[in-house]
């Protein structure tokens, strides 16, 4: 056996609505059900996902407050009053900020922007910065990513006669501001058809709004900020991200030019992927470090000189806050380690003076990947005596109702069931950890702590085909909402297993199944070759995509998961380097040595260190002579040859527990004269030759052995059995013939039937095939009844 990493959950499927949009669509069964899993479950609704355009946008004017902003605005730029546009510093901020100067130099206004600084103001609007606004001559403010929840400074703004537009996606407190408009898709009484749209979606909306037509020329900053934002890329974020992609692979934008090249994907077709992991994070930096000013003018500057120079500080930033990310998360596991183990903390609380409080939520995230427990990472302010931090969650364990049920402890929290923010004083620290673990021990079991990774569809092999695939690409963008499609396979088998990569630690291999091949890779997986056999039957889940080579197209499977569910015997029968083989699987694993010679438990007891993990079981006669008290174990060494079939009969319940059995036992140079009993006619033989003699001096047995051509080893156990029938007499120097023995068979001698049982059971155990041998195990070992 191989365990998953995770918990499959397969997806439920309405068979017969895939059926249907097959038939009418001409798609494969494969997208047909891919579609329908994901609520796409008319030809008509097919039609329009997999071609999204912008003749799907809804009419921005179906957003409450957008009717009356536009009036604002052009009446502001009518009048040449300044507007400030004030905006956020994460990625969707950035990008909203952007968007709203092209638009509104494009529409000749008077304007500035405005972004908070995240160290010395925090997130949103505030007074002092409102009031700056209005000394410095501004009679309108629009908001973008932000300004849902400022009840307050917006009614401060009021007081000072500033005019406040509110846009914003963040879910609406019960009280709204009482701004001159609020449009945002989440606002109770809000008719809008899509309320999931990022920041950059609803400034993209005003901006549709205020032209009479849809922004296309900036749908290269509305696709940063919605894919960089995790909103669901379905509905309108689907046509944002679909056109906004397409239109950042060739975009004008001289910031953007400039940010791709630093990034190195300059000849690279563009991807959402591209955007969550490479322009998104360099976007977020800044903000994260410092202020977000420079991200705005990369993405606001004409001049490729600026642009260059911007581009490269945002990569330089970024750098930083990898290494601050990867500083910040050892000291956290070292505290991890030493001072809040997982085996009483099902909730991870994790502070500490001097971490930045712009990386904790990513910190969080990198924790719970490495130990899947919710997770709460905070950076202390001595000087305020409070710690300010992010949290990252697990399925089943909701984070913003587990915040809310600790709410006295937490002057100010927010977010959602998989992420949230707070702020709290450094004393109430401990009583948060014990809470929440109370609370996780209430709500979690054992399962809830092994990650679950949902899957799209089980699938034959003979389904992936290239024209599968080819359709399956029409699904991206992927993102939250539409994630890349997980296809299982079961009971596969693995063909031309290989180890690649510079550092060895990725696999490559085909996958086979009644005759169906496809070739698939492996990133990390390296690993698990020395824990498969060559027969092994998987079940595999990855995803599926295009490899070409050379200018040949072929289907492909990265592998995501994997697991063996049947038991796996290793067949290293008859190595030379048995011991060093050992030594190796219990330096990597819990591992149970079964031996059944005195001889192989004092060799290996000699070779016992500390540093391995094996625990040594010799089995005698009698049950356990020496060794550790036996267990079940999913790791199973069978060191040497059991010489009784009772032996084999004890060890079995050991054998039929465990997920692996490996096989050292078998010398490499001994051959089967040396097991094998000899026959009635050899014995015969012997007895002839002393009635010839009538005795033999032990120092001519040698030459003996070679005229009878047996194995000296051969030639003194028949001697030993003679000896107990007493039918010759051991002396001193000789063997003597017995002048009148007792007539008596083969098998009165103890050691001729004990002889024969063992070579009867090495031969059964040397002699099968790989195949064969589980298939041994149990015939043998089975009690006779």
């Amino acid at each position: 056996m191989l365990n998953a990493k995770t918990r499959w959950q397969l997806a439920a499927c309405d068979e017969q609505r895939a059926a249907e949009i097959a038939a009418k669509t001409g798609l494969t069964p494969l997208v047909s059900k891919l579609l329908v899993i994901r609520g796409i479950d008319t030809p008509e609704k097919a039609h329009n996902f997999l071609q999204p355009g912008p003749e799907q946008f809804y009419d921005p004017f179906l957003l409450d407050g957008m009717e009356k902003s536009v009036h604002r605005i052009r009446q502001a730029i009518e009048r040449k009053e300044p507007i400030c546009i004030y905006g956020d510093y994460d990625a969707d901020g950035v990008s909203s900020t952007s968007l709203m100067v092209h638009l509104l130099r494009q529409l000749g206004a008077v304007f500035d922007y405005y972004i908070p600084n995240r160290f010395t103001e925090g997130y949103g609007l505030h007074k002092e910065a409102l009031a700056h606004l209005h000394q410095s001559g501004y009679k309108l403010v629009v908001t973008v990513d932000t300004g849902i929840s400022a009840v307050e400074q917006v009614a401060y703004a009021n007081e000072l006669g500033l005019d406040v537009i509110v846009t914003d996606h963040h879910e609406p407190p019960a009280v709204i501001p009482d701004a001159y408009a609020v449009i945002n898709p989440k606002k109770p009484g809000c008719t809008y058809p899509f309320d999931m749209l990022a920041g950059v979606g609803v400034a993209f909306k005003l901006g549709h709004a205020l032209l009479g037509e849809a922004p296309l020329h900036l749908a290269d900053l509305a696709s940063l900020g919605t894919i960089a934002d995790l909103v669901p890329l379905v509905d309108e974020n689907r046509i944002l991200a679909k056109i906004g992609l397409a239109r950042l692979n060739q975009t004008q934008n001289t910031g953007l030019q400039s940010l791709i090249r630093v990034c190195g994907l300059a000849d690279s077709q563009l991807t959402a992927g591209h955007v969550g992991f490479a322009l998104g994070p360099r976007l977020n930096a800044v903000g994260r470090l410092e202020t977000a000013e420079a991200a705005v003018k990369l993405l606001t500057t004409d001049d490729s000189n600026e642009a260059d120079e911007l581009a490269q500080t945002l990569d330089d930033l970024n750098k930083e806050r990898q290494e601050l990310v990867q500083q910040i998360t050892q000291e956290a596991v070292e505290m991890v380690q030493n001072q809040y183990p997982l085996e009483t903390n099902q909730v991870l609380v994790l502070a500490k003076e001097g971490w930045n409080v712009g990386v904790v939520g990513i910190v969080a995230s990198r924790l719970v990947e490495m130990f899947y427990r919710p997770t709460i990472v905070l950076g202390i302010d001595p000087a305020k005596g409070t710690a300010k931090g992010s949290a990252r969650s697990i399925a089943g364990f909701d984070m913003y109702e587990a915040l809310t049920a600790c709410k006295e402890l937490l002057p100010h929290y927010g977010g959602h069931t998989m992420a949230a923010g707070m702020t709290l004083p450094v004393d109430n620290l401990d009583a948060l950890r014990k809470r929440l673990n109370e609370l996780a021990a209430e709500w979690l079991g054992p399962d809830d702590f092994i990650p679950l990774t949902k899957v799209d569809v089980a699938m034959e092999l003979s389904e992936v085909t290239m024209d599968a695939v080819e359709q399956m690409e029409q699904l991206a963008p992927y993102g939250m909402g539409n994630p890349t499609p997980l296809v299982m396979l079961r009971e596969v088998e693995a063909t031309g297993m290989r180890v690649i990569g510079r550092e060895e630690n990725h696999l490559k291999c085909s996958l086979a199944h009644e005759g169906a091949t496809v070739d698939a890779i492996g990133f990390q997986w390296a690993h698990i070759t020395r824990h498969v056999t060559p027969k092994a039957k998987y079940h595999v889940l990855g995803e599926l995509s295009v490899n070409e080579w050379n200018g040949s197209r072929k289907p492909q499977l990265i592998i995501r998961d994997l697991s063996i569910q049947h038991q796996q015997l290793f067949d290293w029968r008859g190595c030379r380097d048995k011991v060093d083989k050992w030594k190796s699987l219990a330096q990597e694993m819990d591992v149970l040595t079964l031996l059944f010679t005195p001889e192989s438990y004092a060799l290996l007891a000699a070779e016992t260190t500390d540093g391995l993990r094996s625990r040594l079981y010799q089995i005698g006669p009698a049950g356990v002579e020496s060794g550790e008290q036996a267990s079940s174990c999913r790791n199973v060494i069978l060191f040497d040859l059991p010489k009784r079939r009772d032996d084999l009969q004890r060890m079995y319940p050991l054998l039929q527990q465990a997920e692996r059995i490996y096989c050292l036992f078998g010398e490499p140079d001994l051959g089967m004269e040396r097991i094998a009993c000899p026959g009635r006619e050899q014995f015969k033989q012997l007895y002839q030759f002393f009635i010839q003699v009538t005795q033999v001096q032990k120092q001519h047995l040698d030459a003996l052995a070679r005229k009878l051509k047996w194995n000296r080893a051969v030639l003194d156990g028949m001697l030993a059995v003679f000896t107990e029938l007493e039918f010759v007499i051991d002396e001193p120097d000789h063997y003597r013939l017995h002048h009148s023995p007792s007539k008596k068979p083969l098998e009165h001698s103890s050691l001729y039937t004990a002889w024969k049982e063992e070579a009867e059971l090495a031969t059964e155990l040397l002699l099968s095939s790989s195949d064969g041998l589980i298939q041994v195990f149990h015939q043998v070992a089975q009690p006779v009844t």
